[in-house]
């Protein structure tokens, strides 16, 4: 079923990918959601109905949580969830920056079973199966193998370096940044960079594809506390993100005071 699901998310991934790039670059509708959740425009509202409509056709008894649809409790009775984000990094869309995502992911009893992360303006599809490893345009994947903090490469925002964190001095790592949450994880998978981490709390549709695809390339995922990481929770929230190789994950949360 994961590999069946994978192929169904990556056809719809390919799809959304073309309504995306006939906005992109176009000036397209936007608004701003209520309490600052932030902008949304017209190409991923126009993504998510696609999404919407051609998913739960294939799988009518899946249940469903995306960023640009009302969330309804009956998501929390169905066994398997299709959890979505039609475009993450909507504010880069906007800009006319290249490096916005389809994040698309299949959740079984609160663990991912399939992932795909496509840039289509990049051509990069990233995609994963449980058990079945991860890819990137068909290429396996293998996350970094760096075991010290000291000269990391951490995907992050600059919030995460602040010396509280680190019971009053960061550590030593080189800090990168990428809008997208999907796009973050998914890079750790390829191996460009040794770990990402957010210490805010984190929408599932941003990070249920790129953890699969980080787990299935070698790598562990957690939440703040080390805590596994739970899809479809009533909140659709996980507090935090923290993503590397085991033994790098195991140094960073000895460091991190929570």
């Amino acid at each position: 079923m994961p590999v069946r699901d994978l192929d169904l998310l990556i056809d719809a991934a390919r799809a959304a990918g073309e309504i995306a790039e006939r906005f992109w670059g176009q000036s397209p509708e936007t608004w701003e959601k209520p309490d600052g959740a932030g902008p949304v425009t017209e190409a991923d509202l126009a993504v998510d109905r696609m999404l919407h409509a051609e998913l739960l056709a294939a799988r009518p008894d899946y249940g469903w949580l995306s960023e640009e649809t009302a969330d309804t409790p009956d998501r929390l009775d169905r066994a398997r969830v299709f959890i979505v984000d039609p475009i993450d990094g909507t504010r880069s869309y906007m800009a006319g920056q290249r490096t916005f995502a389809h994040a698309l992911s299949v959740v079984e009893n609160g663990r991912v079973t399939a992932g795909v992360v496509y840039l289509p303006l990049r051509d990069k599809l990233y995609a994963a199966a449980a058990g079945q490893g991860a890819t990137l345009n068909g290429a396996p994947l293998a996350i970094s193998p760096r075991r010290e903090i000291a000269g990391a490469a951490m995907l992050a925002a600059k919030p995460t370096f602040d010396p509280r964190h680190w019971g009053g001095q960061a550590p030593g790592l080189e800090r990168h940044f990428r809008s997208s949450l999907a796009y973050r994880l998914a890079l750790i998978g390829e191996g460009r960079f040794d770990a990402m981490m957010t210490l805010r709390k984190s929408w599932e549709w941003d990070i249920a594809a790129g953890s699969l695809i980080a787990e299935e390339a070698g790598g562990q995922s957690s939440d703040r506390t080390g805590a596994p990481l739970r899809f479809n929770s009533i909140d659709a929230q996980t507090d935090g993100v923290v993503t590397a190789n085991p033994v790098l994950h195991a140094a960073l949360m000895d460091r991190l005071t929570v």
